[in-house]
């Protein structure tokens, strides 16, 4: 089946053209938080977000788009925007915890301690703490 977009309402280009500029916009700014962001943790939270909200604003795009042409409609594109909001956060996660356990092994400063660490390794640092103040 071809579809010929000169074909399209008027209503449906302005309106999906819209939505799919809007989810383009929001997955440049996410590309720019990635850009800006100092550290690892937190250049994955910008993009993760920009990928959700802009895959859902293209997907809304493309069904108004192509229900007015298919004078039908079309929602088979939920199913692109249902996988990309669901695995883009467990994506995040497996990052976030692969790039904890990486820094946690190194014994970088500034990292919390595993949860159910060592009684031993908590005394310590509430000692520690306690030594401070």
């Amino acid at each position: 089946m071809t579809i010929d977009l000169a074909d399209v309402p008027l209503w449906a280009a302005i309106a999906g053209s819209t939505f799919i500029l809007l989810g383009a916009g929001l997955t440049l700014l996410g590309a720019f938080g990635l850009l800006r962001m100092n550290d690892f943790y937190a250049r994955i939270h910008a993009p993760t977000l920009a990928t959700s909200w802009g895959t859902g604003g293209m997907v809304m795009g493309s069904i108004i788009v192509f229900t007015a042409t298919a004078s039908r409609p079309v929602f088979h594109e939920i199913l692109i925007g249902v996988f990309v909001v669901v695995t883009t956060p467990i994506t995040l996660m497996m990052l976030g915890r692969a790039a904890l356990y990486r820094d946690r092994s190194e014994g970088l400063d500034g990292v919390p301690p595993a949860i159910g660490a060592d009684d031993k390794q908590l005394q310590d640092q509430q000692s520690a703490i306690g030594e401070t103040q």
